[in-house]
Parts: C-alpha cells; structure tokens; sequence
C-alpha cells in the first residue's frame, strides 16, 4: 500500500529554485484513502512510544501531527517560525536547504521530562529536523520519536539526525533516493 500512497507525491522540478526537484504532497493528502492510511500509520508508531504529547513543525507537519495526536487523544505542541507566536517563547536557529529560520515554542508547550514525539512532512539534510529536537529539548521535553512522511535518502538527513540525537527513533514512511 505504502508504493501507493507514495505514487501520489508529485516533483516539481526547478521550485522553490532551480535544481530543486520539490516533492509535492498535496495529491497524497488530497486523496482521503492515502491521506488516512499515513495518519494511521503515524498513529500506530507513535502509540507504541507512549508520548505524553505530540509537537508538529509549521507549516506542513501540523497537517500530520494534529490527526495523530487526535487519535491519540493527547495535546499538540506548535514549532513555529519566529514572530508567529504571541506569547513568551524559547527559540533555536535552525537552517534549512534555503535558508537560515529560527523555530519558536511557547515556552510552556512541553513540561519538563514530558515525552514527545515530533512529526513533519519531510526530512531534507536533517538540519532543521535536529534544531526542532533541540528545541524541544531546550525546554526540557525527552524526544522520543521524530517522524516524517519522506526521507530524501540521498542527502543522508536521518543519519545527521542519529549522530546528533542518537536516542531518538525515527520513522519515515515514504523513501526517495533520488
């Protein structure tokens, strides 16, 4: 089923810029069967961790996260860019394949010891998937889980990932080596 789902994401070449080759959910999520199958699949994973929370990473990893942690009937922690959330927050640098952003989380998101498992859309070099850990971390969250729909194995992020946080499982669901 996964060669499926993984049958809808579509590449954009030359965006956001050229030699980029963009991989576009939108015909997965669009789908309801593909859409409810990654979600189940993001729930069973997580549910066998016994997160405390769920956090999801702006933009496109709150489309993921929010249905997990409904399923699991716990709350949703927002890793937001800067400036976008209104009350006082904890914040991490955290560069990307095209630029460098900061991540905010208010900074009563996560408790202290609180176990959480983070999720997004894709893992890229893994740069900003370390500094959304860190950043969870920063505030005394134990990341548990980091979970992404895509893995763009050819730029070796889930290994950057592992030597930098080395506790962490980490669950991509969909490959792509090239």
């Amino acid at each position: 089923m996964i060669d499926k789902v993984k049958e809808k994401i579509r590449e954009v070449k030359d965006f956001p810029k050229p030699g980029i080759g963009f991989k576009d959910i939108t015909p997965l999520i669009e789908d309801a069967g593909s859409f409810h199958y990654v979600i189940d699949l993001f729930a069973e994973w997580a549910e066998k961790l016994k997160p405390d929370i769920i956090a999801g990473i702006e933009s496109r990893g709150f489309i993921f996260a929010a249905p997990v942690a409904y399923q699991l009937k716990l709350g949703l922690a927002l890793i937001r860019k800067k400036g976008k959330l209104p009350y006082k927050t904890v914040g991490v640098r955290a560069p990307n394949e095209y630029a460098v952003e900061n991540f905010e989380m208010h900074i009563d998101s996560v408790d202290e010891g609180q176990r959480v498992v983070v999720i997004d859309d894709l893992i890229a070099t893994g740069s900003s998937s370390i500094s959304a850990i860190d950043l969870v971390k920063k505030l005394g969250g134990i990341v548990i889980g980091f979970g992404v729909l895509v893995d763009l194995e050819f730029l070796k992020g889930v290994k950057a990932i592992r030597q930098a946080h080395p506790d962490t499982e980490i669950l991509s669901l969909i490959k792509f080596n090239e």
